[in-house]
């Protein structure tokens, strides 16, 4: 079973996403909050294996929320993921370097919320092309201004084709089958850039590839 908390200030919302989320059967939501601060004491209390995080909430934002979590020891083995709109771009690229597992838009279709739960407490980040590719565009003219090629200096070339289908938001089989290796070699070049680039996850991965200019948006 996999456990999930929600942190959002619209009771509405909240009770949408556990709908939601519990239809299958393999996930359960054991906490809410409306906002970050009392967010943060009931993952406290329940450790989950994901949170839905909103962004603008009253007085604990979820990106502050987000940072707590992670510089947390003890919630180590916590993932965020951030609730976003459309407006909110630029917030989500703050949260993702906060540590946040990903994002998902609050349109998301209902079996979509799911899988991004599943792939998140599997260890995935939840980076779907269709959802990257969106806000990424939005980020385009603030990517131009920030390119650093000197993040990913010291890659291999196949490192850096690895990296650039993380960005893809692709899962280990899918850049094995793209770049002709074992899913499990892929495993090992993702395990091997999260320990060059210093990320925390493949979501951090993805913000190093598209802020070296290694990837692009729209691309």
């Amino acid at each position: 079973m996999i456990r999930v908390v929600l942190v959002d200030d619209q009771e509405l919302v909240r009770t949408g996403l556990r709908t939601l989320a519990e239809k299958d059967g393999d996930i359960e939501v054991v906490g809410e909050a409306a906002d970050g601060r009392n967010g943060l004491g009931v993952v406290r209390q329940h450790r989950p294996d994901v949170v839905l995080m909103d962004i603008r909430m009253p007085v604990m934002d979820g990106i502050a929320a987000t940072k707590a979590i992670v510089a947390d020891p003890a919630l180590a083995d916590v993932r965020v993921v951030v609730l976003t709109t459309f407006d909110e771009d630029e917030n989500v690229m703050n949260a993702i370097r906060a540590g946040a597992a990903g994002y998902l838009l609050k349109d998301v279709a209902p079996a979509e919320l799911r899988e991004g739960i599943r792939r998140v407490a599997a260890g995935d980040a939840l980076l779907s092309p269709a959802v990257t590719g969106t806000v990424m565009r939005a980020l385009a003219g603030q990517l131009r201004r920030t390119t650093r090629p000197e993040l990913v200096a010291g890659l291999t070339d196949r490192e850096r084709e690895v990296l650039q289908r993380v960005a893809l938001g692709e899962s280990n089989a899918e850049i094995g089958g793209a770049l002709s290796i074992s899913p499990a070699t892929a495993r090992t070049y993702v395990s091997r850039l999260l320990t060059k680039l210093g990320a925390r996850d493949r979501a951090q991965l993805v913000v190093i590839a598209y802020e070296s200019g290694l990837a692009a948006p729209g691309a």
